[in-house]
């Protein structure tokens, strides 16, 4: 059963009208950062809420603990954009688990993806769509996305993405079922982590999804003071 929330006020709204539909909720502010490197490289402007904490609901949290985490740019997301836009994305299907702000979606449909961003919050889905409109001229498809009950339509991808999602203990076993339930036979999810809590939990249990963990790079982030070795996890059916 899908997650989507039935009357978004976002829904149908795009570009200029979009921003200002936001920004009736939040204020907003902009980063400009690079992605990818070479001749793949490209500037993005990236507009996002300018203070995660005053999107804070205590109706959200008090019913699942849920918070803003989607608001922030974090480092994972950061390093996994770059691998993204060196990849071979033409003619190839790409779920981002959690899109947040959309960075991770715009590089993948920068390196030729077909996106489909999703999120658990609607907020972020439609931030994502707005970023990649003023930075690309396109949008992603998107799909707001409640793991605990992951969507028997969605379908599979070629590849599947998150960045920094296991943050939670439960998600240690959560991620490695929503991976199995979206990668296509032959496809590859790409994880990217700082060292999070649950990662040694979702190493032990991934291979009870019958994935598996190809390989793992080790990139460091390095940002003023904050200083994080991002794994880049490759999972592939075993």
């Amino acid at each position: 059963m899908s997650a989507e929330t039935p009357a978004s006020p976002y829904e149908h709204v795009h570009g200029a009208a979009l921003l200002e539909a936001l920004q009736a909720r939040f204020t907003t502010a902009t980063d400009t950062l690079r992605i990818g490197h070479g001749l793949r490289a490209r500037d993005i402007i990236l507009t996002k809420p300018a203070n995660a904490d005053h999107l804070i609901s205590e109706a959200d949290y008090v019913m699942d603990e849920r918070l803003p985490y989607w608001a922030d740019l974090w480092p994972s997301a950061r390093v996994l954009a770059d691998v993204l836009a060196g990849e071979p994305g033409t003619g190839r299907t790409l779920l981002e688990m959690g899109c947040g702000l959309g960075l991770d979606t715009m590089a993948a449909m920068h390196a030729g993806f077909a996106v489909t961003a999703t999120d658990y919050y609607d907020e972020a889905r439609h931030m994502a769509r707005y970023n990649a409109s003023v930075n690309l001229g396109r949008e992603p498809a998107t799909r707001m996305v409640n793991w605990r009950q992951w969507p028997d339509d969605l379908g599979t991808f070629d590849v599947v993405i998150a960045a920094d999602v296991l943050y939670e203990k439960e998600y240690a076993t959560l991620v490695g079922q929503c991976l199995a339930r979206a990668l296509s036979p032959n496809g590859e999810a790409i994880l990217a982590d700082p060292g999070r809590l649950a990662l040694p939990a979702f190493r032990e249990q991934l291979p009870a999804t019958g994935l598996h963990i190809a390989s793992t790079e080790r990139i460091p982030f390095e940002e003023g003071p904050v200083k994080q070795e991002v794994q880049i996890m490759r999972i592939r059916w075993r």
